[in-house]
């Protein structure tokens, strides 16, 4: 039997949102240091992008859901909104 102290760590595994956020990181400290400027016109393209991606997602994830779903996920989004009003 192995003991304890030569298990190896669980390592904690990221989602989709917190890898993109380490990977968007990596690229900003890799511009930076390359001295790559970012211009407003980057900026702007890079903001329709997001729109697009958000208009196609939205309908997509709200199609996949069971109405059983999204019942319990307007339940959680209400009492967040009063609660929040109450304090």
């Amino acid at each position: 039997m192995p003991k304890a102290s030569s298990k190896r760590p669980k390592k904690k595994r990221e989602d989709e949102a917190q890898a993109a956020v380490r990977v968007m990181n990596i690229i900003i400290e890799r511009t930076e240091d390359a001295g790559v400027e970012i211009t407003e016109e980057m900026r702007a393209a890079a903001a329709a992008f997001g729109r697009i991606g958000g208009k196609i997602g939205g309908p997509a994830r709200a199609a996949s859901l069971s109405k059983k779903k999204r019942s319990q996920i307007a339940k959680r989004a209400a009492a967040a909104r009063w609660n929040q009003k109450s304090k």
